[in-house]
């Protein structure tokens, strides 16, 4: 939290949070810790996600918000929580966020559970491997991992992280939180259509 804290709130922000009176309530987080690692509670977080948002900014100036979605655990936190890794597979070839990581490798990353409208926010530096280099580090991320052509290994070594106020989260399902019970309401609607059946069999 501190550092993030540190990294986040710019002299134009602590003037906001002045303006808003909100500058003591934060000031606390403000005390220069250094870079931060992924504990527990963040790693596992991280690993049951099947996407998030990364954000990069290109040499004009422009940030850049992308979405990276493979299954659950795609995204791994290796280094004992100092990095979040995956493999990076071929998409629609723009390579956005892959060309602005050359020119500034600072991201800000979004973890996102809609269904418990939870948030965690990472701050942090990337990198791209070449799979051949790191072989290792490659057969680490092939399993779980998005489908699709590898054409490298994205690195973040993290330098801050924080979970976000769930406040204005609208809560949404993917289709696997919903199966359970949309598989309960089928059974019981099958039970019902065969009640009714024996009764209408029964009348007859």
């Amino acid at each position: 939290m501190s550092r993030f804290a540190e990294v986040a709130f710019t002299p134009s922000v602590r003037d906001v949070q002045r303006e808003q009176g909100s500058d003591r309530a934060v000031a606390r987080m403000l005390d220069g810790a250094g870079p931060e690692r992924l504990g527990p509670d963040e790693a596992a977080f991280v690993a049951a996600r099947d996407g998030f948002y990364p954000a990069s900014v290109g040499s004009s100036g422009w940030p850049y918000v992308q979405f990276r979605g493979g299954p659950p655990g795609f995204a791994h936190v290796v280094d004992d929580g100092a990095t979040i890794a995956f493999a990076d597979v071929r998409g629609n070839r723009q390579y956005v966020t892959t060309g602005n990581l050359r020119d500034d490798d600072r991201v800000a990353l979004f973890f996102m559970d809609y269904a418990r409208t939870t948030r965690l926010k990472v701050l942090g530096h990337a990198r791209e491997i070449d799979p051949a280099a790191a072989p290792e580090l490659a057969a680490e991320l092939s399993e779980p991992r998005t489908d699709g052509r590898v054409e490298r290994i994205v690195a973040i070594r993290v330098e801050a992280a924080t979970w976000n106020c769930p406040q204005h989260i609208t809560p949404r399902y993917t289709v696997e939180e919903f199966a359970p019970a949309v598989a309960r309401l089928r059974d019981r609607i099958a039970v019902l259509e065969k009640e009714n059946a024996d009764l209408r069999a029964g009348r007859a």
